[in-house]
């Protein structure tokens, strides 16, 4: 499982939908994998504005990896100045965008590392969730529907 994915996780039981508590899930005994894949630019200068920075910053902290900066990157940091489009109108191609170290940085953290087992746990009611073969298991037992 991504860490981009804890973005968009919380916690599925009832009593916990209306607590701020809930939001992000907490990993616990994790383990990281990296699986490197090919940066993808565009992607990421469209999820930038969705992501809950404070909360990602949070969950790169809990699991000990590179500290995220306090304020989030625009979407302009995530390129090498002097390159992409040059706004031209003659014609002229528009050179690459090549990814600035901030770009890679975010892409290692957001989307190569990923939680291949451990837990997922709730700040509200500490319900845990175990993530297995990268997969986590959402499915509650009855007393908690």
């Amino acid at each position: 499982m991504k860490l981009l994915t804890l973005n968009f996780l919380t916690c599925a039981i009832k009593a916990c939908k209306s607590s701020p508590a809930s939001f992000p899930l907490h990993p616990r005994e994790a383990e990281l994998e990296i699986i490197e894949s090919d940066i993808n630019l565009p992607f990421l200068k469209n999820i930038l504005p969705r992501l809950m920075w404070e909360e990602m910053r949070g969950i790169a902290a809990e699991l000990g990896l590179p500290p995220l900066p306090v304020t989030p990157p625009t979407r302009e940091d995530l390129i090498e100045p002097g390159t992409g489009a040059t706004g031209s109108t003659d014609g002229a191609e528009a050179v690459e965008e090549v990814p600035s170290q901030t770009a890679r940085d975010l892409h290692r953290i957001l989307l190569e590392t990923t939680v291949k087992e451990g837990k997922l746990v709730c700040g509200n009611c500490a319900h845990e969730y175990k993530v297995l073969e990268g997969v986590p298991n959402f499915l509650l037992p009855g007393h908690l529907v």
